[in-house]
C-alpha cells in the first residue's frame, strides 16, 4: 500500500470518528482556547497571540505590544503564583451567546502554587476556525 492510500484511509477514519462523536461547538471552542493557552504556557507568547480573531489585521506594532503584554503575563503568574503550570477545559466546557454571537470557553489554569483559576475566553469563528475574541 502506498503512503497516498494510508494517509486517504487514515483521513476516512478520522472523519468516521468524529461522524459518530459529535462535539459540541461549545467543547470545539474550548479545545482551541486551551490550545492557545498551552502556547503561552509553553512560552510560546506569538503562538497564543495567532489565537486572536484580528491577527491577520493587527498592525506589527500593536502585535509587538501583545507579545510583550502576554511575556509579562508569565512573568506576572511566576512572581505572584510560582507560575501557570497547566491548562484543563473546566468542567463547565462553555456557553454560547448568540447576542453577541461568540462562545465564551471555561478553561482552568493551575499555578504552581496550588491554586486554580477558572476564565472565560470569548471566542469566535474565523473562517471556520474558532478564535479567541
Amino acid at each position: 500500500m502506498n503512503r497516498a492510500a494510508i494517509v486517504v484511509m487514515g483521513l476516512t477514519a478520522l472523519t468516521l470518528v468524529a461522524a459518530c462523536h459529535e462535539v459540541s461547538p461549545e467543547q470545539q471552542a474550548a479545545e482551541a482556547a486551551q490550545g492557545y493557552y498551552q502556547r503561552l504556557l509553553d512560552g510560546y507568547p506569538d503562538g497564543f497571540l495567532e489565537g486572536k480573531a484580528t491577527y491577520a489585521e493587527m498592525p506589527e506594532d500593536y502585535r509587538k505590544q501583545l507579545l510583550e503584554a502576554g511575556k509579562q503575563y508569565l512573568e506576572d503568574m511566576q512572581q505572584r503564583h510560582d507560575g501557570l503550570r497547566a491548562v484543563a477545559i473546566s468542567p463547565n466546557v462553555g456557553r454560547m451567546d448568540s447576542t453577541l454571537q461568540l462562545t465564551y470557553a471555561f478553561l482552568l489554569l493551575s499555578y504552581g502554587d496550588s491554586t486554580q483559576e477558572e476564565v472565560a475566553v470569548p471566542m469566535v469563528q474565523v473562517e471556520g476556525c474558532w478564535k479567541m475574541r
